[in-house]
């Protein structure tokens, strides 16, 4: 199982038109976990994409251009690119230029985005929601494919024989797909035969195997091997010497976000009972000592036979200390464990058989 981290930026709201005092630190900050991961011995890192005040990052490529200069051998990846708001072209041209950067290790998570202001943002009509994305990946797909391509859509004007540079280091750019929960997401996966990534941001994890199932079983039926296909899983995470610690440094960097969301949508306030069964053995916030951690990703091998967990950090309202020293545990402490824990050779899953990756 590679094993990695994620982050979306969080950052106070300065509002201001320039001298953006706060996302400067943070900024830094994030290129520094980054290195911190990859000095770690972590396998992945992934910055998302978003476009709000609350948010750092716009442009996660330009992000993910930094840490390459900065780092030997981690994994680089969006989490998620928001396609649907994006030109293919242009998305393609900038990953490409953090993979010559990198030495070949840009990777894409394209997704519709868990928020929709990059839609008038960008002039898209929200109407046209889940067509833009099914037309923008298909031609990213394709431009992963060939130096020269001719194509033509409804939403984007044509491309007739053109090329599109840089090409990468890599033979091709590995593109995931990112999704929350919804099914047709992960049969269009399963179907085009792409690693999948499930953000598991609300309920317990086992509820979303019957969604790993149907990714797997629209892979077989589509001629896939589905065996083969890379499954990863994003959580919230926050490690510490002891549960009470990470739960007592995590829970106000969680609830304030959570609940400046669910204002926006209509949740009530997360309490800290709430907080506190959502980090017990069975839920989805993966925060706690180092064991707990480990139990945990070893109870979801058990449960989905995933290839990559990504550990979704918090920055706003914790400090860079904390969460620098999770990072730090992370790739020391929990990693060499399921590490070690997954080496055994096979592993069944609902029906199929793997071989685990070295």
């Amino acid at each position: 199982m590679e094993l990695g981290i994620g982050s979306f930026g969080e950052v106070a709201p300065a509002h201001v038109a320039g001298g953006d005092q706060i996302a400067a630190q943070r900024m830094q900050e994030l290129l520094a976990l980054a290195q911190t991961a990859d000095a770690s011995g972590l396998d992945v890192v992934a910055i998302g994409e978003h476009h709000r005040a609350d948010y750092l990052v716009s442009a996660p490529e330009v992000v993910l251009g930094a840490i390459a200069s900065t780092t030997k051998r981690i994994r680089l990846s969006s989490a998620v690119t928001v396609l649907s708001s994006t030109d293919p072209v242009r998305t393609f041209q900038n990953f490409s230029t953090v993979d010559l950067i990198s030495g070949g290790r840009a990777e894409i998570i394209a997704g519709r985005g868990s928020f929709t202001e990059s839609f008038p943002l960008f002039g898209q009509n929200l109407n046209d929601y889940d067509a833009l994305f099914v037309e923008k990946l298909h031609l990213l797909l394709k431009l992963n494919e060939s130096e020269k391509i001719t194509w033509q859509g409804k939403h984007r004007a044509a491309i007739k024989n053109l090329g599109v540079y840089p090409r990468p280091l890599q033979a091709k750019i590995p593109i995931w797909i990112g999704v929350g929960g919804t099914p047709a997401s992960a049969v269009r996966a399963g179907q085009l035969g792409l690693p999948l990534t499930i953000a598991i941001l609300g309920g317990e994890p086992a509820r979303y195997v019957a969604f790993a199932d149907l990714y797997r079983r629209s892979a077989q039926e589509a001629g896939h091997d589905a065996a083969a296909l890379p499954l990863a899983l994003n959580c919230h995470f926050h490690v510490a010497e002891t549960a009470k610690q990470a739960a007592d440094e995590f829970f106000p960097a969680y609830s304030l976000t959570m609940n400046r969301v669910g204002r926006e949508r209509g949740w009530p306030p997360m309490s800290r009972a709430q907080f506190d069964y959502l980090c017990g053995p069975q839920g989805p916030l993966f925060v706690g000592s180092v064991q707990d951690i480990i139990d945990k990703l070893l109870y979801l091998d058990q449960l989905f036979g995933n290839t990559r967990f990504l550990g979704q950090l918090m920055l706003e309202g914790m400090p860079h200390e904390q969460v620098q020293h999770s990072v730090e545990l992370f790739g020391t402490q929990v990693a060499p464990a399921v590490r070690t824990a997954d080496s055994n050779g096979f592993v069944g899953f609902n029906g199929y058989a793997r071989k685990r990756a070295d």
